[in-house]
């Protein structure tokens, strides 16, 4: 079982390799709340976040940001009442990486 939350992001480059199937399988069986889903066909790693009202929803964005940033890797974030939805995915390479599964269990520790 592979601790994601404990690895850093490397830099990634157009031609890097997509995470493979096993890859992206494994991660999901460890990270049931994640999803994978496909958007302008892409695939994507999503979950949305459950907060008492729109203060602490927009407290997370910010952490997640602020984890966003000091990895060099962005997420797309959705803030609503109560409600944040974040998903990863490697824009160079248009698709999963590594580095999503790391910064979506990054985003999970920061949930608590």
């Amino acid at each position: 079982m592979t601790d994601y939350s404990q690895m850093k992001c490397e830099a990634c480059r157009v031609g890097a390799p997509l995470a493979t199937a096993d890859e992206v399988e494994g991660f999901l069986k460890q990270h049931p709340q994640w999803e994978k889903l496909v958007a302008d066909g892409e695939d994507r790693i999503q979950r949305k976040f459950q907060f008492k009202d729109f203060e602490q929803a927009l407290a997370f964005t910010n952490r997640v940001g602020a984890l966003a940033e000091e990895e060099g890797h962005h997420p797309a974030l959705l803030t609503e009442w109560g409600r944040v939805t974040v998903g990863w995915w490697t824009h160079k390479i248009h698709g999963l990486h590594v580095n999503d599964f790391i910064m979506a269990s990054k985003t999970d520790t920061l949930a608590g």
